[in-house]
């Protein structure tokens, strides 16, 4: 039986509800779609239960519609500026000399042990590779000899309060939450391609509320962040420059806006009709387009902060690859080399079939990456994977799987 995934992608400005599945040829053919404008969230958290509650079920609903299936169990993507994260390592004596699944986990659960404060929860633990006697850069340390094993983690948490909200809201629609996915691991399944994510590459979802970074080295995540400015922030420039309500400015930012005022024609106008104006104003592109392009330059100089930040800014010859609803912005490509100083390129969701007229844009990065996690996830159902993406686990849990992690494990090796 083909495997049938759900996500819901709780966003700023929207919340889609897609449910897949997998076909013989490897695409994703999407057999539900509900988009719904977003209600009660700002910046990715949120800030009316009652509202976001609301939009998530209308959105489910549709997406249950759509397919004619019912939606109990989904994956939901996480935002806001209260993710936050922490490298830790862990370690474990090998007494035996061979190193079996109990010490890999035995030394995943030291790396958890670092100190989280009580109002935290933890949402990734990402494997960075493992230590054997002192030889680093080891992917699977299972069936080798050694007496000491390491394992380096990047540890993802948020703020267990709004984590609470959000598990609240989607149950109102009668829907557990299988995992919460940070946005950009989960956009980075459907735009990154292994090359980059073996090269250096950082992946950045520029949505409504915030813009969410994920830098990948050899294959791995090495760091994450979330700021809070996004697109709204270029929406309210363009409503307070051009004297605009909010609805208008971002219909006027989608038609006719530009990131680059020079690739603008000094004779290109537009009608708009501003507060206190009987009747239609022209306004030059020229304008609209001083006005993005500040904000974007600005957005990208604080990515580019946290970059150099986090130690890695050396470590991207693959350059950056820009999603999220922003990224379909003209222009933005060039902003985004000019300021970062690294190769660009705009990704969206593709080797799609099924419902797919409506989800050909960055936008739905994170919501299509949801249902490609979901099967990396159901396929082995595990606490620990290749590069550490998995739902987490209780340490109970985690020692309850050990010999199923061993007879995965085996059959990844020669």
């Amino acid at each position: 039986m083909d495997e049938i995934v759900a996500g819901i992608d709780v966003g700023t400005t929207k919340v889609c509800t897609l449910v897949g599945r997998v076909e013989d040829s490897g695409a994703m053919r999407i057999l539900g779609v509900g988009i719904v404008p977003s209600d009660g969230i700002r910046k990715g958290m949120i800030v009316d239960l009652s509202a976001a509650s609301q939009a998530i079920v209308r959105s489910v609903e549709q997406a249950q519609n759509t397919s004619g299936l019912e939606i109990t169990t989904a994956l939901v993507s996480l935002a806001g500026a209260h993710v936050s994260s922490v490298n830790s390592r862990g370690a474990a004596g090998i007494p035996s000399g061979l190193i079996e699944a109990v010490d890999v986990a035995r030394a995943l659960d030291q790396a958890r042990a670092v100190a989280i404060p009580h109002d935290r929860e933890i949402v990734h633990i990402v494997q960075r590779g493992f230590n054997v006697d002192g030889q680093e850069g080891i992917r699977t340390p299972i069936g080798m000899h050694g007496y000491k094993l390491e394992v380096e983690t990047h540890i993802i948490t948020a703020a267990a309060a709004t984590v609470q909200n959000l598990r609240q809201c989607v149950a109102a629609a009668n829907v557990q939450v299988q995992q919460f996915v940070l946005n950009p691991l989960a956009s980075a399944e459907v735009v990154l391609t292994d090359q980059e994510r073996q090269m250096g590459a950082a992946v950045c979802d520029i949505g409504g509320g915030t813009s969410d970074l994920a830098i990948y080295v050899d294959g791995d995540v090495w760091h994450t962040m979330v700021l809070a400015v996004g697109g709204n922030q270029v929406t309210q420039d363009v409503a307070h420059g051009l004297r605009l309500p909010v609805q208008q400015a971002e219909e006027v930012k989608k038609q006719q806006g530009h990131a680059v005022r020079s690739e603008i024609g000094s004779e290109e106008f537009f009608n708009i009709r501003p507060f206190g104006e009987d009747h239609p104003v022209q306004i030059n592109r020229q304008d609209l387009a001083y006005i993005i392009e500040a904000r974007i330059s600005e957005t990208f100089s604080l990515i580019l902060q946290e970059i150099k930040r986090s130690g890695y800014d050396g470590l991207l010859p693959a350059g950056m690859i820009l999603t999220g609803g922003t990224a379909a912005l003209p222009g933005i490509r060039r902003i985004a080399h000019e300021v970062l100083g690294m190769p660009v390129r705009i990704a969206q969701p593709e080797n799609l079939t099924g419902l797919v007229d409506k989800l050909n844009s960055p936008a739905f990065s994170t919501s299509v990456g949801l249902l490609r996690w979901a099967l990396t996830m159901n396929e082995h159902d595990l606490s620990l994977s290749v590069r550490g993406r998995r739902r987490r686990r209780t340490r109970g849990e985690i020692k309850m799987d050990f010999e199923v992690i061993k007879n995965w494990l085996k059959r990844l090796l020669p």
